[in-house]
């Protein structure tokens, strides 16, 4: 099968809008009226708990990294072409076709991307890296651009191929788009209050 079709097939899994489906259907509510108004895992947590919001979370992330690994042992590609994938998979759900070219934040779906396309030590890294950023930030938006910056040094220091490397500035700069109007404030260091 071609680039053409995995590319395609990655897109359409990257933009099944989980949350918003299953809180229509479980929680009979419209998730995006929560929180930021991102049709994602976090607003799911809020209007319906932990456990439903981390299934999401958790089938955000399978949509990333399915399309990639069938691509990659079913279609056989590599490189350029399965960096093209992956991305089709991070756009997807930042602009899903099923909600008018309106998506989440991709975070949980770039864990899936880079899981499929490096393994599992990378979403490791990368999941270390948000959770420091996360606690040491006060606005996620930051958090999540410096994690994804701390990625990119390992992936440099990993050795990692140019295609890989396309594959983070594409992944980045969608992820930026997507918080830009958190990254519109300044970072500041994260306080914690008793």
């Amino acid at each position: 099968m071609s680039i053409l079709f995995w590319t395609a097939f990655a897109y359409l899994c990257g933009s099944v809008p989980f949350a918003v489906w299953l809180g229509r259907f479980l929680l009979r509510k419209e998730i995006r009226r929560y929180g930021d108004g991102n049709p994602g895992g976090t607003n799911v947590i809020r209007a319906g708990g932990r456990v439903l919001g981390l299934v999401v979370i958790s089938l955000d992330g399978l949509k990333g990294l399915l399309p990639v690994l069938a691509a990659h042992t079913l279609g056989d590609l590599g490189g350029w072409s399965l960096g093209a994938v992956a991305l089709a998979g991070v756009a997807g759900h930042a602009f899903s076709v099923f909600l008018r070219f309106q998506g989440g934040k991709a975070v949980a779906v770039t864990f899936g991307i880079w899981a499929g396309l490096t393994g599992w030590s990378t979403l490791f890294v990368l999941g270390a890296l948000l959770i420091v950023a996360y606690l040491a930030l006060s606005v996620d938006g930051w958090a999540v651009i410096v994690a994804l910056c701390g990625l990119l040094v390992y992936l440099v220091v990993a050795g990692s191929p140019l295609a890989v490397l396309t594959v983070w500035l594409g992944n980045i700069l969608i992820v930026a788009w997507k918080h830009r109007h958190e990254l519109a404030q300044r970072p500041g260091v994260r306080t914690f209050t008793r």
